[in-house]
């Protein structure tokens, strides 16, 4: 007998039930982050709804919770059991599903913590339309009242005017010290700089629409600039709207665009 084989025939062996929670906790641990992922890639491909994908992330964030604690029990069983082998698998496991846990808990949470809408501009009474793209047709069908009294008896529109005032104050517009024409041309320049697909640039009509795609569910966000000369003095009023193609919610990434963007022709601008 080898040393090799006499080591493996003195190796200490897991029992049934340790096995079976070792490998049950490695396939739910890496199974379901790897199926979320899957299913995300799918449903930027077409493959399959986003309703479907979206909605079973709460399930697979309980599988991998469960996956992680059974994979834990394995580590500890084979600690104290010498059988050092036998941790490699759970302890991948347990890195998987923490990780996929942080990331689904986190925007779980970010989507408490911002307004349930996702149609965001700068100018709530005449938003800038969208010419060229076409706004979603259900874009504020469902706007939950996110069981509040003071929104249960408003309709749809009031409610998003009430969660827009609350939650994105500060998204104005602004006032740049150039003509509308170079307005026009330094938001094309900053729409291509981020790699979104320029739908029109029209310096005669102070009109700029493009999408982002967003995520590797592939989700597509469209954004309209309508800029116009400033009445009160020299150069041009820029305003602004991001609305997301699906979904009601919207994790707060079109007020965080419109900030950015903004903020970047503003810099673009100064000079």
């Amino acid at each position: 007998m080898t040393d090799t084989t006499a080591a493996a025939a003195d190796e200490p062996k897991l029992g049934p039930i340790s096995k079976w929670i070792r490998r049950i906790g490695v396939i739910l641990g890496i199974g379901a982050p790897v199926l979320a992922v899957v299913m995300a890639l799918a449903t930027g491909a077409g493959i399959i709804g986003w309703v479907t994908s979206l909605g079973s992330l709460r399930n697979l964030t309980y599988a991998a919770m469960g996956g992680g604690a059974l994979s834990l029990v394995a580590v500890i069983i084979a600690l104290f059991s010498k059988n050092f082998r036998a941790m490699l698998w759970p302890l991948i496991a347990i890195l998987v599903a923490v990780g996929f846990v942080g990331y689904t808990s986190y925007s779980f949470g970010k989507a408490a913590t911002v307004p349930p809408i996702h149609d965001i501009t700068t100018d709530l009474s005449n938003p800038p339309a969208f010419d060229t793209l076409t706004l979603r047709s259900d874009n504020r069908e469902v706007v939950p009242d996110g069981d509040r009294a003071d929104m249960s008896d408003l309709d749809n529109a009031a409610r998003w005017r009430m969660w827009h005032e609350e939650g994105y104050a500060d998204i104005q517009p602004i006032i740049v010290p150039v003509s509308v024409p170079d307005a026009v041309a330094a938001a094309e320049q900053l729409v291509t700089e981020r790699g979104w697909e320029l739908a029109v640039a029209d310096p005669a009509t102070g009109r700029v629409e493009a999408t982002e795609t967003v995520s590797i569910y592939r989700f597509k966000d469209d954004v309209v600039l309508r800029i116009t000369p400033n009445p009160n003095g020299e150069g041009s009023i820029v305003h602004m709207r991001s609305v997301s193609r699906v979904g009601i919610s919207d994790l707060g990434v079109n007020g965080d665009r419109i900030r950015a963007f903004l903020a970047d022709l503003e810099a673009a601008t100064a000079g």
